[in-house]
């Protein structure tokens, strides 16, 4: 059987590129028919030609990943085990030049699918972008890491962000608590994805000084943000009248983001969806982008997206 040998930038690299305990090396083995022995700096590669061919292709793709700093993960090798079989994916290499810097410990984030690619794109060419999808397709935590590069980079003098104070199964009246600490759980999944963006004391200081603004989307109301990068999440849960509300709170050199899953609609039945109603509405508009996530794009642990995939195959089971 014919063999190909790869040369490494160390034995480290090697530890990497296998994974813990080699669990990426055997899923790699398995997928394609094939068997790897690492000497040294070397890997040898062997098995039928074209297989041989796929692997190579496949290591060169991942060591890539391994050497831009990013952690390789296990979405990202069945990721990229799916490019060898389908001409239409973007290759993972190609994906992972598309770095979105940001000021953590992490140093950049990436996007890890072509949709989510798309995504950023979007988000780079126009001034409101809609992102809408399922659970685990990265919306909001994209949306947060280009708003931390634009902000970082100067490129605008504060983030907004903001959400609808809409629950799911319970009434605010009910819960206990003046009325910030009625809302601020609703916010909380922000600053959740803002704290894996920014170390916290900066966090912290930017809230002080109004640089980051966490804040209902009531409180938009009234407003012109100017010189801002904005971002509504869970726009799902906005009726109508709100959605027109916040798109009309655009100022000059400022940028929007809406994310939102039209499946997980919290709203009373007769009140129609903002998010639905403004795709029909402004499709077309130049200088707005409508992203659309599927199934394909979850980056969460591999039971999501089967979760998710299985709700799409029956709509009519879908709450909301």
């Amino acid at each position: 059987m014919p063999e190909q040998t790869i040369t490494l930038r160390g034995t480290q690299e090697a530890l990497v590129l296998f994974g813990r305990h080699d669990k990426y090396l055997r899923r790699i083995e398995q997928a394609l028919g094939i068997s790897v022995v690492s000497r040294g700096e070397h890997l040898i590669v062997n098995g039928q030609p074209e297989v041989v061919g796929k692997a190579m292709r496949l290591f060169e793709d991942l060591l890539v990943v391994v050497r831009s700093g990013a952690q390789l993960r296990m979405d990202d090798l069945t990721y990229a085990l799916r490019t060898l079989e389908d001409n239409r994916l973007v290759p993972l290499r190609q994906i992972f030049e598309e770095r979105i810097e940001v000021a953590s410990k992490r140093r950049f984030v990436i996007p890890r699918t072509p949709g989510q690619k798309v995504y950023v794109d979007a988000i780079r060419n126009h001034d409101i972008v809609f992102g809408i999808g399922p659970a685990g397709t990265g919306k909001t935590h994209l949306a947060m890491a280009m708003a931390v590069e634009h902000l970082t980079k100067g490129e605008v003098a504060r983030i907004v962000l903001t959400r609808p104070a809409v629950e799911a199964g319970e009434r605010l009246g009910y819960l206990p608590g003046d009325l910030t600490e009625k809302i601020n759980p609703y916010l909380r999944p922000l600053y959740d994805a803002l704290y894996e963006m920014m170390e916290v004391d900066m966090i912290r200081r930017y809230i002080d000084r109004g640089i980051i603004e966490v804040a209902p989307l009531a409180y938009m109301r009234g407003r012109t943000l100017n010189d801002a990068f904005i971002i509504l999440d869970e726009a799902q849960n906005t009726t109508s009248e709100q959605m027109k509300m916040f798109l009309t709170r655009l100022g000059f050199d400022s940028k929007v983001v809406i994310t939102g899953d039209v499946t997980q609609i919290d709203l009373p039945t007769d009140r129609l969806s903002g998010l639905i109603q403004v795709q029909n509405l402004l499709a077309e508009t130049p200088g707005i982008a409508f992203v659309l996530f599927s199934s394909q794009d979850v980056v969460r642990h591999e039971l999501v997206q089967a979760i998710v995939e299985a709700y799409e195959q029956h709509p009519s089971n879908h709450a909301g």
